[in-house]
C-alpha cells in the first residue's frame, strides 16, 4: 500500500471539488457585489463505498478497490479533511459558513452516502443538498449571514442535481444494476427516467429565471446566460425522451454537467457588471 500523490488526490475527487469551489467563490465574489454592507469529504464517500465500487468499472479503479491504498488511511485521510474544513472555516470565515461547510460534510456522507444512496431512489435529489451547501458558505463567507438571494441561489445546485446526475445514472446503468445501488433508470427504467429529467429541467429554468425577478435580484447578464443554457438543457433532455438510451444520456450529461457552472460564472459576472432588469 503507498500514500501518494495521485492516490490522494484521486480520492478527494478533484474535478467535483473544483465545481463546489466556483460554485464557493463566484457566490462569495456576487455577495461582495451585491449585498450591500459586505472542502468537499470525498475521501469519507471513497471509503464508505469500498465494498460496491469494485462491482462498477467507473470505480473499480479508485485507490481502495484497485489496492493503491489502505481503507484505513482513506478514513483517516476524509475525516481530519473534514474536521480541519470546518474548523478552518469558523476561525478564518464566521460561523455561518462554518455551518453550511458541516452541512455539506453531513448531507453527503451521511444523509446521500451511507443512508439514501443504496436504499431508494430518490438519493441524488436529496444529496444535492451537499452542492448548495458550498455556495451557500461563500455566499456567507462574504456576508456573515444568509438571506433570500444567497439562499435561491445555493438552492439552484438543489435544482440542478437530478437532471445532472440522473443523465449519468442512464449512461452506466447496468453498472449500478450489477453494483445493487437503486438509481432510479435500474428501477423505473430508461423511458421513465428520461421524462423525470426533463421534469425536472422543467422545474429548474423557470427557477433559475425567478432569481432576475426578487427584490435587489439578478440583472440583465445573469438573465440572458440562464435563460439560453437552460433552453439548451431543455432541448436536449426533450430529445432524450425520444431517444432515452445510454449514448444520447451521455450527450445529454455533457451538455448538463458544464451548466453549473455557466450559471455561476454568470452570477459573478453579473454582480461585476451589474445592470438592472427593471
Amino acid at each position: 500500500m503507498r500514500l501518494g500523490f495521485n492516490e490522494i488526490m484521486e480520492i478527494s475527487k478533484p474535478r467535483i471539488v473544483v465545481l463546489l469551489v466556483i460554485t464557493a467563490v463566484t457566490s462569495m465574489y456576487a455577495a461582495s457585489k451585491l449585498v450591500p454592507g459586505t472542502p468537499e469529504p470525498s475521501a469519507l464517500n471513497h471509503y464508505y463505498d469500498k465494498d460496491i465500487d469494485p462491482k462498477m468499472e467507473r470505480t473499480s479503479k479508485r485507490p481502495i478497490p484497485s489496492g493503491r491504498m489502505a481503507a484505513s488511511h482513506v478514513l483517516i485521510y476524509g475525516l481530519v479533511v473534514s474536521c480541519i474544513s470546518v474548523i478552518y472555516g469558523f476561525f478564518a470565515l464566521n460561523a455561518v459558513s462554518a455551518f453550511f461547510i458541516a452541512v455539506g460534510i453531513f448531507s453527503y456522507v451521511i444523509i446521500y452516502t451511507a443512508w439514501l444512496k443504496r436504499l431508494n431512489t430518490s438519493n441524488i435529489v436529496i444529496g444535492g443538498i451537499a452542492g448548495s451547501a458550498a455556495s451557500w458558505a461563500g455566499w456567507s463567507a462574504a456576508t456573515g449571514s444568509m438571506d433570500l438571494l444567497g439562499f435561491l441561489v445555493g438552492f439552484l445546485v438543489f435544482v440542478w442535481t437530478p437532471s445532472h446526475f440522473w443523465c449519468l445514472a442512464m449512461k452506466i446503468k447496468d453498472e449500478y444494476a450489477q453494483a445493487e445501488v437503486p438509481m432510479l433508470p435500474v428501477v423505473i427504467g430508461m423511458q421513465k427516467t428520461s421524462k423525470y429529467i426533463l421534469g425536472n429541467t422543467m422545474i429548474l429554468l423557470p427557477y433559475s429565471l425567478i432569481l432576475s425577478f426578487i427584490p435587489d435580484g439578478m440583472g440583465v447578464v445573469y438573465t440572458v446566460i440562464a435563460a439560453v443554457s437552460g433552453g439548451l438543457m431543455l432541448a436536449y433532455h426533450y430529445k432524450l425522451t425520444k431517444t432515452p438510451t445510454s449514448e444520447f444520456a451521455w450527450k445529454a450529461y455533457k451538455v448538463t454537467a458544464p451548466y453549473l457552472t455557466i450559471i455561476f460564472v454568470a452570477v459573478a459576472l453579473d454582480a461585476a457588471f451589474h445592470i438592472p432588469l427593471f
